[in-house]
C-alpha cells in the first residue's frame, strides 16, 4: 500500500516466502526506478529473512543509510493496528462475503479478491455503499 496515494497493488504468489517478496520489491523499484522505497512490516518470518537481507545488502550497498535505495522498517509484534494493510484485507474479506454467490470456484474468489484489492472494483462498491448512507 502506498500511503501517499493509498494505492493497493497486490500480485498473486505461489506462496508469502523470501524469494517471492524481493521479486516484488524488484518490481516495485522498477515502477519507482527513482524514488527511495521504505517498506512497513509485520514480522512474518520472510520479511526479516536471509533472502531480504541479502538483497538490501545488494541494493543499498555503499550507501550512508540516509542515501538507502530500500529501507525496511517492521511493525510491533502482534500489533495488526498499526498496520494499514490490515484494514484494506478486512474490506477486501468483506467484499468477498457480500459477493459470495457471484464466486463458484477458489480461482474466482482469488480473482475477485485481487480485482477488490488493486480497485479493479472499488470504486463502484464505494460509490454503492456510500447511496445507501
Amino acid at each position: 500500500m502506498n500511503l501517499y496515494n493509498q494505492e493497493f497493488l497486490v500480485t498473486p504468489g505461489e506462496r508469502g516466502n523470501g524469494e517471492n517478496t524481493v521479486s516484488f520489491m524488484k518490481y516495485l523499484q522498477t515502477l519507482h526506478p527513482d524514488k527511495k522505497l521504505i517498506f512497513l512490516w509485520d514480522r512474518a518470518r520472510y520479511h526479516c529473512g536471509k533472502e531480504i537481507q541479502a538483497y538490501l545488502s545488494t541494493v543499498n550497498q555503499g550507501l550512508e543509510e540516509k542515501d538507502w535505495k530500500v529501507t525496511c522498517l517492521l511493525f510491533a509484534p502482534h500489533a495488526p493496528d498499526q498496520n494499514p494493510v490490515e484494514d484494506s484485507w478486512l474490506q477486501g474479506k468483506n467484499f468477498l462475503r457480500r459477493h459470495f454467490y457471484e464466486n463458484k470456484t477458489f480461482q474466482q474468489v482469488k480473482q475477485s479478491f485481487f480485482n477488490f484489492l488493486n480497485k479493479k472494483v472499488w470504486f463502484n462498491e464505494i460509490s454503492r455503499e456510500s447511496h445507501k448512507i
